[in-house]
């Protein structure tokens, strides 16, 4: 009985002893933020929340949640010889570049250069719109090497670090704060798809109409880069920094991981098909051209709501069973668009569109932080981005290509929708695979705990050995 109890005292002296540096995932990186040391508020927390915003709202939302102007505009007047499918290439190279050049950014990130990746992203989109003023009409592939190359690489700059940096400011809160953050995104695209439509489509043209809104997201990006704030100063320097190609595997050889970053990359594939096509879908079933120009402008405001109210709505469902739900009900509205061609038909599809795919969206990065050591936290999103992106890149064009030029609007919708279900039944197999793991945490209302209780959960597997033949049974 006594050498039964001394064993029970040390089990928990071993499970419940102070953990050193080298034995704390937290604290393995030279960037990682201890938990203590995080204020989770104040002014300069607040000011990099909304500078992140600010530079979601230039990034994605400025070209990406708003291209169908673009698609439409330049399908039927300035690249009015190429296909739909070649002029969603613009669009989608620029939304694949957004999230590939996370890699880079990633590492980046982790080794204290946030401000020199972050105020690159912001000059190159800068000069892109810029530039772009300046391409004469039928000019396709100067078009696609700015709008598309040029500027993709800019926002991509810019997308990974303004999630990850709220890392050095939140823990408990961070994804509430990330949540709020993606909103910009939806934001951005209100506010662009309404102007770009009354500057490209009006006296203005589209020369001088790009100059004016390149002026006006330049300076948005300049008060971003002056909002935004890191917190180098105030982490722990004990070990090594992080590892990029151990990083890198781990987001292939965990299983929840590999099935989270294939479930978004085929849901990426599907996900951008209204924001391509939904304008034109709606000129070219014969509504006013007056309410088509807000059609996007009808997603974008369910987004915003949605995207907004992810964190509200995290605590009552949980992010895994939420990104499910969300997942599904978009493939059935996508499926949904081939009957599209009412205005009642556009709003209420437009309107559920947006509220799903925002939560879904807003959703990707804490999916992609459950299976990540807090230490690598900038290389697995940014890994995790970059692979995702690779839907957007060949998810348009496949749509334009199924398209064809006598507008076969249900083709693209079956296969989107499809493919949106395969999404929905990997993030199933995610949810099963923490189950069988035993991470506790990850239930359908995650336990009634925060995202941070399920990133404590996968810390503690993704510990050492050591700490794993303590905890486990």
């Amino acid at each position: 009985m006594f050498s039964s109890a001394r064993s029970s005292a040390s089990s928990e002296d071993t499970v419940q002893r102070p953990k050193s540096p080298v034995d704390n995932p937290l604290l393995s990186s030279p960037h990682a933020v201890a938990d203590t040391d995080l204020p989770e508020g104040g002014m300069e927390a607040w000011c990099t929340v909304f500078g992140a915003f600010l530079a979601q709202s230039c990034g994605f939302g400025r070209y990406t949640n708003s291209f169908g102007v673009y698609q439409a505009f330049y399908t039927q007047q300035y690249l009015q010889d190429e296909s739909s499918s070649a002029v969603s290439w613009i669009g989608s190279l620029a939304t694949f570049l957004v999230t590939g050049v996370g890699p880079m950014c990633g590492p980046l990130f982790d080794k204290g250069y946030f401000h020199h990746v972050y105020i690159a992203g912001a000059i190159l989109q800068s000069l892109s719109i810029f530039m772009l003023s300046l391409i004469e009409p039928g000019q396709y592939y100067q078009v696609l090497l700015v709008q598309g190359l040029l500027s993709g690489i800019g926002q991509g700059l810019m997308y990974v670090p303004s999630f990850a940096i709220l890392s050095h400011h939140f823990k408990r809160r961070r994804t509430t704060m990330m949540s709020i953050v993606a909103s910009g995104v939806a934001l951005g695209g209100i506010v662009n798809t309404i102007m770009l439509n009354q500057l490209l489509n009006g006296p203005i043209g589209f020369k001088m109409g790009v100059r004016i809104s390149a002026a006006f997201i330049t300076g948005l990006l300049f008060l971003s880069c002056i909002l935004v704030r890191t917190r180098y100063s105030a982490v722990r320097q004990e070990a090594a920094s992080v590892n990029f190609w151990k990083a890198t595997k781990k987001c292939f050889v965990e299983v929840p991981s590999l099935l989270t970053i294939i479930g978004f990359t085929l849901f990426q594939v599907a996900y951008m098909y209204p924001f391509f096509y939904f304008q034109v879908d709606s000129l070219r079933h014969g509504l006013s051209a007056s309410f088509s120009f807000y059609s996007l402008v009808v997603i974008n405001v369910g987004s915003f709501v949605s995207r907004f109210a992810a964190g509200t709505v995290l605590p009552f469902v949980g992010v895994i069973d939420l990104t499910i739900v969300t997942t599904v009900v978009c493939g059935f509205l996508i499926i949904g668009m081939i009957w599209l061609g009412s205005v009642g038909s556009v709003v209420v599809l437009g309107v559920l569109y947006g509220l799903f795919s925002g939560m879904n969206v807003a959703m990707m990065a804490p999916m992609l932080g459950l299976t990540s050591d807090p230490a690598e936290l900038g290389v697995r999103m940014g890994v995790g981005f970059a692979i995702t992106g690779l839907g957007g890149l060949v998810g348009s064009p496949i749509c334009g290509a199924l398209l064809t030029s006598r507008y076969l609007w249900w083709a693209p919708a079956l296969f989107c929708g499809a493919t949106a279900f395969v999404g929905g039944v990997l993030f199933v197999a995610v949810r099963f695979s923490y189950v069988h793991a035993g991470i506790g945490a990850v239930r359908g209302r995650t336990g009634g705990e925060s995202d941070a209780g399920i990133s404590s959960a996968v810390e503690t597997r993704s510990g050492s050995e050591k700490e794993k033949a303590a905890v486990e049974p």
